[in-house]
């Protein structure tokens, strides 16, 4: 009975065994090795980044380590760790200074001015970039040259047209300054965001009968999330620091900023001596834009590189 097994194959004969070797050979050569040049490149960039990062952080490092040492300390042995750690500085600063009115202040006027500029930066920017209508290019450019506009050319009109408005030294007047100064880059920004965002999911919401306006909160906006928290990053940091225009517009001692109180602190220091204090000032006022961008350094990086990825 015959079976439909194969025979094994026979043994190569001995003149193919140097063609299989040579095979095996080539198939098992190593791969090419980087280049020197590429390497010392590498090396050359991983020590600049270094270098850089020790410049940045030792001078935050310096000043929290000096807010915790007395007035002799700081100018006996500047780079020494204190011998403990005087928290009274930090509570002279906060009572004494008034640093926590300034704290206060200067969380109302930036809370209200950065929920008003990611609120009308998006709504501008979301128009004109999906919208077609005469004049679309030029109100455009209109907020790109608002960018190139140096402020401190502006700050005597704007100080006579808060003084008629009767806004001067108030909250809400630094408020309304802060969102104009801060909607050109805004409206910059989220302009090119909203121009990568897919436009199926506005029309499909269209044709569902959503309205514009019901599209734009509950469907575009909510896909700007990452666009949104890296500009409002951005302007945090910008109001937060603001002190030209709170210096021209607000002259209360009761309605001061951050920013002013630190240079009223550090003026106060050819009486006083109270060195240790402002550098406790100094390290409140640097927190908090510290933590807001630990905190949300992953969005920051998602959100300028959307444009890229999509």
């Amino acid at each position: 009975m015959k079976t439909t097994d194969t025979p094994p194959p026979a043994d190569l004969p001995p003149a193919a065994d140097p063609v299989a070797r040579t095979a095996v050979t080539k198939t098992d050569a190593p791969a090419p090795k980087e280049s020197a040049t590429g390497g010392v490149l590498n090396v050359f960039s991983h020590g600049v980044l270094v270098i850089w990062a020790f410049l940045v952080a030792l001078p935050l490092l310096w000043a929290v380590m000096t807010s915790f040492k007395d007035d002799r300390s700081i100018f006996t042995s500047p780079w020494a760790l204190p011998d403990r750690l005087h928290f009274e500085n930090w509570s002279r600063a906060w009572t004494q200074a008034h640093m926590s009115d300034y704290f206060l202040n200067t969380i109302l006027v930036v809370a209200g001015s950065l929920a008003g500029t990611l609120l009308f930066g998006s709504m501008a920017a979301y128009v004109l970039a999906r919208f077609e209508f005469p004049g679309n290019r030029f109100i455009y450019y209109l907020f790109i040259g608002g960018m190139s506009f140096p402020i401190i050319l502006a700050l005597v009109p704007l100080f006579y047209v808060m003084n008629n408005l009767g806004l001067l030294n108030s909250i809400h007047g630094l408020i309304l300054v802060y969102i104009a100064y801060s909607l050109p880059f805004t409206v910059f920004f989220l302009t090119s965001f909203f121009r990568t965002l897919p436009t199926s999911v506005a029309e499909a919401a269209l044709i569902d009968g959503a309205s514009h306006t019901r599209t734009f909160f509950q469907v575009m906006l909510p896909m700007a999330k990452p666009g949104l928290i890296s500009v409002g990053i951005f302007n945090f940091l910008g109001q937060w620091n603001q002190y030209l225009l709170p210096t021209v517009l607000n002259t209360d001692p009761d309605r001061k900023v951050l920013s002013q109180g630190l240079v009223q602190l550090a003026v106060s220091q050819g009486y006083k001596g109270d060195w240790s204090g402002l550098f406790a000032g100094l390290v409140m006022a640097m927190l908090p834009v510290l933590a807001a961008y630990i905190i949300f350094q992953r969005q920051v990086v998602a959100g300028l590189t959307a444009g890229a990825l999509k």
